[in-house]
């Protein structure tokens, strides 16, 4: 364990219960981690609150509420949703995540499977991964011809366009990991056998690819800069900082009501 100096106010967080838990649930014990563990926990927990505002005057107002997570395979896209819906009403928001398009779906438009996914008034729908699987993962892994891929990225914007013009707030968060970072966290997935159905073929080939999936991504930031739009790039290394940033960001992007009791 490196050399940690704990000030006064550590000191107090380490002697409640969470901070105890905190510190002695890991092995090895580890004292900055544990008071920083703390401290998100507190802060998660304000966040929270004004989460379920925000989700109260949507309610209220008849609001319809997109925010999409975009990021590589395990930049931690699915726990920062799991935080930001854990404390909301859950009859007013969904969490969707597409498995791949039926035979029905491959001869349909794109984008017409997400559209069925929208939100009705009053709801919040958070897509892990979404319509931005056509402009990096679909044609890094070869799931698309490049014919398809022009065509999506021609179309995006104006899509887009037409999504917040009808009246539909559109909130675009991308998580971005180091590759040590991916690394380690498909190593921790493996050794873990209540996490191992998360890995499939496509993360097994993410390390290998990585470049390649860098320069889709690249492509995808500069071709949506001028949309309607834009992107939140949250660096996700450290997940609970991450979450934090995600959630300020959600609050930041959507005018509610902050004075609304709930």
């Amino acid at each position: 364990m490196h050399d940690y100096k704990l000030t006064e106010e550590d000191v107090k967080i380490l002697n409640t219960n969470k901070g105890l838990t905190a510190l002695f649930s890991k092995e090895p014990y580890n004292l900055e981690k544990a008071v920083r563990y703390v401290n998100y926990e507190k802060k998660l927990k304000k966040l929270q609150v004004e989460l379920v505002r925000l989700q109260s005057w949507a309610i209220k107002e008849g609001e319809r509420i997109i925010v999409i997570f975009e990021g590589r395979d395990a930049a931690g896209k699915g726990g920062a949703i799991r935080r930001i819906t854990e404390r909301i009403n859950p009859r007013h928001f969904r969490i969707v995540a597409l498995p791949k398009p039926t035979e029905d779906e491959q001869t349909q438009w794109y984008f017409q499977r997400y559209v069925k996914q929208f939100p009705k008034a009053g709801e919040m729908v958070f897509f892990d991964r979404s319509w931005y699987n056509r402009a990096v993962v679909e044609p890094v892994n070869g799931f698309c011809t490049n014919e398809e891929y022009k065509t999506f990225m021609n179309q995006v914007n104006n899509f887009e366009k037409m999504i917040t013009e009808s009246g539909i707030r559109l909130v675009k968060i991308y998580m971005s990991i180091s590759k040590k970072e991916q690394a380690k966290r498909f190593e921790e997935i493996r050794n873990n056998p209540l996490k191992q159905w998360k890995m499939t073929p496509v993360d097994e080939k993410a390390q290998e690819l990585w470049d390649v999936y860098t320069e889709y991504k690249n492509r995808m930031f500069e071709k949506t800069k001028n949309g309607v739009a834009s992107w939140k790039i949250i660096k996700a290394n450290r997940k609970t900082t991450a979450r934090v940033d995600a959630i300020n960001h959600i609050l930041k992007s959507i005018p509610y009501d902050k004075d609304l009791i709930v």
